[in-house]
């Protein structure tokens, strides 16, 4: 690494460091030029996959559209922030698991699906809803059908 004082391409590493989170490295280092000490920090560099819309298009993957998604389907409903925290952060470390370059947004779509199934009822139907384009009263009948499981005789 060179340093930012001198820019000569000696530099030592005196101490190394794992932060508390145990995801990025602190580094302590001297230049054997100047004699001038710096920090610098490693972290892994995480690419999240491009977004294939339906009509073909791509797009940066943004957590906010997801967050965006989740609000929508959830307002006005007793669900805590961290629920959905915890549920974009699970989507978000199953996407990077499948270490693939794209996802549909089919694909996303049912994730978040899943998600507020666990979280909320109501906000699965409604999210079901605008997801899936229903047309009638039957659409959310057989969604809500879905959701009871299958009737005991």
């Amino acid at each position: 690494m060179k340093c930012p004082f001198c820019s000569a391409d000696d530099t030592q590493v005196i101490d190394s460091r794992v932060n508390d989170e145990g995801n990025s490295i602190r580094r302590r280092r001297r230049c054997a030029d100047c004699d001038k000490r710096f920090t610098t920090y490693e972290t892994a560099e995480l690419h999240l996959p491009q977004v294939v819309k339906q009509n073909g298009n791509r797009e940066e993957f943004s957590r906010e559209k997801l967050r965006s998604s989740f609000t929508r389907a959830l307002h006005k409903r007793p669900v805590p922030t961290e629920y959905v925290d915890r549920a974009i952060e699970h989507i978000v470390q199953k996407i990077l698991g499948q270490g693939e370059r794209e996802i549909m947004a089919r694909v996303l779509g049912q994730s978040v699906m899943q998600e507020l199934k666990a979280m909320d009822k109501v906000a699965y139907i409604r999210f079901a809803s605008v997801y899936r384009s229903f047309q009638d009263v039957d659409d959310f009948n057989d969604v809500i059908r879905d959701l009871d499981g299958p009737k005991k005789q």
